[in-house]
């Protein structure tokens, strides 16, 4: 997150100089801010206690869900195929996950709270993305995590390789990049058709 930080900035800067950092609607910048901690705490639990295949069949169905919300939440109407769609994707993550043959434990309660957190940030950001600068929404949920990991790192530090540092950075651009990607999809796009 830290290294995410020095690119949204420049982004927000470049484009005004006189630019303001406070969110037009601190609300739910705060929502935003407190949902992504905590999806972040349960996707690092998840990812650090079931086998890969596990978590991706899971983090799947936060497309679906950010579909079924999106009625409720947005006023975005889900027509009778995308409904049929909906049903066979989580029939096919039931399918993955093979239930009678799994050992549920609390990393599978972490996933499914980690793809709803992520679902309702996604439904955020459609809410808020015409009405908020794209480097603002960024912002404040970078700047949560990288205190959040400022908080933690005395107890798990590691020191970095050449290598690892240079992976810190691409993952802060890729990160920045993605983000103002999925931003821009927001505004133009119904939340269903994005998911």
């Amino acid at each position: 997150a830290a290294s995410t930080l020095p690119i949204i900035l420049v982004q927000i800067f470049a484009a005004n100089r006189s630019a303001s950092l406070r969110p037009n609607l601190p609300g739910y910048t705060v929502l935003r801010t407190l949902i992504t901690l905590c999806g972040s705490a349960f996707v690092t639990y998840t990812f650090t206690h079931l086998p890969l295949a596990q978590c991706y069949a899971i983090f799947f169905t936060m497309p679906l869900m950010i579909t079924v919300l999106a009625w409720p939440l947005l006023g975005e109407r889900i027509d009778p195929w995308r409904g049929l769609f909906v049903l066979i994707g989580f029939a096919g993550v039931l399918f993955a996950l093979q239930p009678a043959s799994t050992d549920f434990q609390l990393a599978h309660l972490t996933a499914i709270c980690g793809a709803t957190t992520g679902a309702l940030n996604s439904l955020i950001l459609r809410k808020i993305g015409h009405r908020e600068k794209a480097g603002v929404i960024l912002l404040y949920p970078i700047l949560g995590q990288t205190l959040g990991a400022a908080l933690i790192m005395p107890f798990v530090w590691l020191p970095l390789t050449v290598l690892d540092g240079q992976i810190v950075v691409l993952m802060g651009i890729l990160g920045a990049l993605g983000g103002f990607l999925i931003i821009s999809a927001y505004r133009v796009a119904p939340a269903i058709v994005v998911a």
